[in-house]
């Protein structure tokens, strides 16, 4: 991004120039995680495409716009239904957390300690 145009800005800023660079944030972020998918090797497996971290800066820039209580309404709806979409995206992506047996859960070393005997 452009320095010279962030030393432009007002530390302050008003609301409308506050909205506009999250959105430029957001757009930005957005064409990375495209560029990404694109470059991506189906080829290759261990190539998994954009990273999902990125999918969940993007989720969180979208929420915060959906909060703004000063945007205008159709910026916040709009944000919001795409949360909602970048958010179960997010979710399909991650990894699976790892499964225990039931027994490691129940029999787990340290649970229970014997009583120190007294002397």
């Amino acid at each position: 991004m452009d320095d010279d145009f962030l030393d432009d800005t007002p530390a302050s800023g008003t609301p409308s120039t506050r909205h506009a660079l999250l959105i430029a944030a957001l757009l930005h972020l957005m064409s990375q995680y495209t560029i990404r998918s694109a470059k991506r090797d189906p080829r290759n497996p261990d190539d998994e495409g954009p990273c999902v971290k990125l999918a969940a800066v993007i989720e969180r820039h979208l929420d915060a716009l959906a909060r703004l209580p000063d945007a205008e309404p159709v910026l916040r709806a709009t944000c919001e239904q795409l949360r909602v979409k970048w958010e179960d995206l997010v979710d399909s992506r991650m990894p699976a957390p790892a499964r225990r047996p039931l027994l490691s859960h129940i029999l787990r070393p340290g649970i229970f300690k014997t009583p120190a005997l007294a002397t």
